[in-house]
């Protein structure tokens, strides 16, 4: 078995209300909850960071499946939301909205939007997670 991050990430809080800090292998991010429940948003919240791993991991594929193709496209962007359904278990909805800065044909999109699909953090979150905890 080999782990995906070359060093664990560390995380921590304090006594402020939902102020995280969490270390990664070269920096630090500090993750935070909105005014309108009691933080200081002074980072972004879990929701915000989950689908920013995946906006990332899709925008990153792109760029290299693109460049690989030697296509003219020099900007791609992404938006992305979610929300969840209660019917009858738990359903998370992730939207994916991607645009590009030119115009891009048809086929080509459908071949793009196959490739966003196998990008590693859609793969990790379409298939079984497991969670090992220990205190």
């Amino acid at each position: 078995m080999e782990t995906l991050l070359e060093k664990n990430i560390e995380g921590s809080i304090g006594i402020q209300k939902y102020l995280c800090t969490i270390n990664w292998r070269n920096g630090q991010l500090i993750m935070d909850e909105p005014t309108s429940i009691e933080g200081k948003d002074l980072g972004p919240d879990p929701y915000t960071t989950l689908l920013a791993s995946l906006a990332g991991c899709t925008l990153s594929t792109l760029r290299m499946y693109i460049d690989r193709k030697g296509w003219d496209i020099s900007e791609i962007k992404i938006s992305m939301n979610m929300y969840q359904i209660n019917n009858p278990e738990l359903e998370t909805v992730m939207t994916r909205d991607i645009s590009f800065s030119n115009e891009v044909d048809e086929d080509t999109k459908q071949r793009l939007l196959i490739v966003a699909e196998k990008c590693p953090v859609s793969k990790i979150l379409k298939n079984k997670i497991t969670i090992p905890t220990t205190l």
